[in-house]
């Protein structure tokens, strides 16, 4: 039987609401990104490559409801899932019309066994109008709005050519809320000349941010973008296993409890992996985390109460 984890895990927070496994499904709904189509830059963020972290499923002409359909086989296999989450996923996902957001969501949520969505987007690519879509879907469905931050400091977010501030984020967040959307945030550990305490400092900020979860990336190097050009002149050094084990475990003891912890490190393609090698072995620095959070005696919020 597996050990309670010592952080508020996603799959649990979904087995309390429905009683079953959820499975998340990715959707690749064609769309781009500010910070890549020219409007803001053409290069987009140091880490990110052409799918724009996600399947390619549109370009090779999977529509919406298709690209369900087939990821559900895999995920029925393997979990005996019945219920699903679309996971809008690749690049900014409220980059369009408010109409073409509603085929695309009303797409997704045709689909039979479809409870609910995830939206990833930028914190620079929301308004009142298309929130007041997003909003409309949650009277019956369970709606998560996925804001990529990657970090509390405007330095760094200028260093990784992120293309907005911090505040831009704290402005989405407070029109998000009180609407029935759960505010999740992305943060990403290990970013070019981020020390600890900066990390730490991101924690502390999300942690009194409003938000309802939380993704805790790993930067590895992905082939073919701007920081695999910093890493291979020796201009970019990745996080050491242990290190990135040791600096979660302190970014949860920071965090609230009830913040739902959707993702504790980073999962990349194979092929595409440029940098560090332990970055390929998912379940082990996952394994290390828990193993640690238990050496320790240490979970979720367990310094939050003390700083406040």
């Amino acid at each position: 039987m597996e050990k309670k984890k010592r952080y508020t895990d996603y799959n649990s927070y979904l087995r309390k609401i429905y009683g079953e496994r959820v499975q998340k499904i990715a959707v690749d709904a064609g769309l781009t990104c500010p910070n890549r189509d020219g409007t803001l830059s053409e290069k987009g963020c140091i880490y990110c490559n052409a799918k724009g972290s996600g399947t390619g499923a549109f370009a090779k002409g999977m529509g919406i409801r298709q690209q369900i359909e087939a990821g559900k086989i895999p995920m029925m296999k393997k979990y005996k899932a019945k219920k699903f989450l679309a996971y809008f996923q690749s690049y900014s996902n409220t980059y369009a019309s408010v109409d073409h957001m509603r085929q695309m969501f009303d797409a997704a949520l045709s689909c039979e066994g479809v409870v609910g969505m995830a939206i990833g987007t930028r914190p620079d690519c929301i308004d009142k109008e298309k929130l007041d879509l997003i909003a409309s879907y949650t009277k019956k469905y369970l709606v998560w709005l996925e804001y990529g931050l990657q970090s509390v400091h405007d330095v760094t977010l200028q260093n990784i050519n992120r293309g907005h501030r911090f505040q831009d984020f704290l402005d989405a967040v407070s029109m998000t809320r009180g609407q029935g959307i759960h505010i999740c945030a992305h943060v990403i550990l290990g970013l070019p000349g981020e020390t600890r305490e900066m990390m730490l400092e991101s924690a502390r900020y999300l942690a009194r941010s409003g938000i309802n979860g939380i993704k805790i990336h790993l930067l590895y190097v992905v082939k073919g973008t701007p920081l695999d050009v910093m890493f291979l002149a020796g201009r970019y050094r990745p996080m050491e296993q242990e290190q990135y084990v040791e600096t979660v475990c302190d970014f949860l003891e920071l965090l609230p409890a009830d913040i739902v912890i959707q993702r504790i490190t980073g999962d990349p393609h194979g092929s595409e992996l440029r940098a560090p090698a332990w970055a390929g072995r998912y379940r082990e620095t996952f394994n290390l985390i828990q193993q640690t959070l238990e050496e320790r005696d240490s979970f979720q919020g367990k310094k939050y109460l003390l700083e406040q």
